[in-house]
C-alpha cells in the first residue's frame, strides 16, 4: 500500500508540474504572438493553442489543488457540526463528487473518442486534430477521479481525507 500511495502522490505532484508547464507555454505564446504583431508577421493559430494549454492545465491542477487543499470548501457549515455529522456531510460530498467526477471523464473518453474516430479538426487556422488536446483534458479528469476517489476510500476507512490544510484557511482561525 506504501508503494500505491507514493505512486498516486506522484501522479498528483507531476500533474500539478504539467499545469505550471502548460501555464509557462500560455506566456510564451502570447509573447511571441505579441512580437509578431510588433514586426508584422502573423502565427496562425497562436490563439487556439493558448486555449488548449488553458484547458489542460485547468484539468492536470485539479487532482493537485484537491490533495493541497487549494480548492474551495465551505467549511461553515462543517465546522458548527459534531463530528458524526461533519463526517456523513463529507462522505456525502466526497460520494457525488467522485461519480460526478468519475461520469465526466465517461463521457470525456466517449468524446475524445469519437473526435479521432471522424478525425475531427479544429475550426481555427491551426487544423489540429481535437483529440490531442481533449486527451490531455481527459487525462486531467481522470487525475482528478482519482484523487477524489482516493480522498473518499480514505475517509470511509480511516475517517479523514488525505487534504492537506492549506495555509490560507489557517490564518483566519479555523
Amino acid at each position: 500500500m506504501a508503494a500505491l500511495r507514493r505512486l498516486l502522490e506522484l501522479i498528483y505532484r507531476l500533474s500539478g508540474v504539467a499545469a505550471a508547464l502548460c501555464l509557462v507555454m500560455i506566456l510564451v505564446l502570447i509573447v511571441l504572438q505579441m512580437l509578431a504583431r510588433w514586426t508584422g508577421e502573423v502565427l496562425p493559430g497562436v490563439p487556439q493553442y493558448a486555449g488548449y494549454f488553458m484547458a489542460a492545465a485547468s484539468f492536470l491542477a485539479f487532482g493537485n489543488a484537491l490533495n493541497r487543499g487549494s480548492h474551495i470548501r465551505v467549511s461553515l457549515l462543517m465546522n458548527a457540526l459534531p463530528d458524526g455529522a461533519r463526517r456523513w456531510l463529507d462522505i456525502w460530498c466526497f460520494a457525488i463528487g467522485t461519480a460526478v467526477a468519475w461520469y465526466v471523464v465517461y463521457y470525456g473518453y466517449r468524446f475524445v473518442y469519437w473526435s479521432w474516430k471522424f478525425n475531427e479538426v479544429s475550426q481555427g487556422q491551426d487544423r489540429t486534430a481535437l483529440w490531442i488536446p481533449q486527451s490531455v483534458v481527459l487525462v486531467g479528469a481522470v487525475i482528478f477521479a482519482v484523487a477524489l476517489t482516493d480522498n473518499l476510500l480514505s475517509l470511509l476507512f480511516s475517517g479523514k481525507t488525505r487534504i492537506v490544510q492549506d495555509r490560507m484557511d489557517q490564518s483566519f482561525g479555523e
